[in-house]
């Protein structure tokens, strides 16, 4: 990440920073996304295909609506953003209890936190939200945790990767790992490496365009291979 703003880098600190997306990236959610604001939207009378929402997914709600919207018809009236949002999130907290994280997601961020790599989760989502999806995750006790209640824009935006990497004190110096294009056009905009994983449904010439430097399936396949990113394998 861009090194304008004058943060230093602890001491020893010979690894870069690894900044995790949530959604999709640790914990298989992203279709439960889908389906919530499919059932939101229709709610409203909108009627949207699945496949136009999914490719949205990653977005923040706000940016993700009113790019949906500015697709269809002129409408008499302008739908409610903040209730759609709400509508949204009380649906998709139904199936939160059911979610599970994703292959190799917790051994992945216990074995970089036994090689003392600073870790952080960088999700959009709100605190509340994000509190009931980790309890999914085995996280190790250095992992710093940065929602979208932290920042004021949220992705495509980077803003909620350099928060991450500062509450770390790693600018210039982080690997963004996410599973969305919303993610890789973040991380390249502040010139971060940009690792991307298949497990939230984009194929992998989506995310190379959008910037990724290696593509993973999951984080389990992720591990494997961390000897390509310069990081200790296992």
């Amino acid at each position: 990440m861009s090194r304008s703003r004058s943060i230093q880098e602890p001491a020893g600190s010979e690894w870069p920073a690894l900044l995790f997306d949530l959604d999709g990236t640790l914990i298989d959610s992203n279709y439960q996304h889908v389906a919530a604001w499919s059932e939101a939207l229709r709610s409203a009378q909108i009627i949207i295909p699945q496949w136009k929402i999914h490719r949205r997914i990653g977005m923040s709600g706000k940016a993700f609506l009113k790019e949906l919207l500015r697709e269809l018809p002129r409408r008499k009236t302008n739908p409610d953003l903040d209730q759609l949002e709400k509508r949204h999130d009380s649906i998709f907290r139904r199936s939160i209890s059911r979610l599970s994280p994703l292959p190799g997601a917790n051994q992945l961020l216990h074995h970089l936190a036994r090689h003392r790599i600073r870790i952080a989760i960088a999700t959009t989502g709100g605190q509340a939200q994000t509190s009931l999806l980790l309890k999914h995750l085995d996280l190790p006790r250095s992992i710093e945790i940065v929602t979208g209640d932290d920042v004021e824009k949220a992705k495509p935006s980077p803003d909620i990767f350099v928060a991450a990497a500062e509450r770390l004190r790693a600018i210039g110096n982080c690997i963004v790992v996410g599973d969305s294009v919303w993610d890789m056009l973040a991380a390249v905009r502040k010139s971060a490496l940009g690792v991307a994983l298949q497990s939230g449904g984009y194929g992998v010439e989506d995310l190379e365009r959008a910037g990724a430097f290696r593509v993973y399936s999951d984080p389990a396949d992720m591990l494997m291979h961390l000897e390509q990113l310069g990081l200790p394998g296992t």
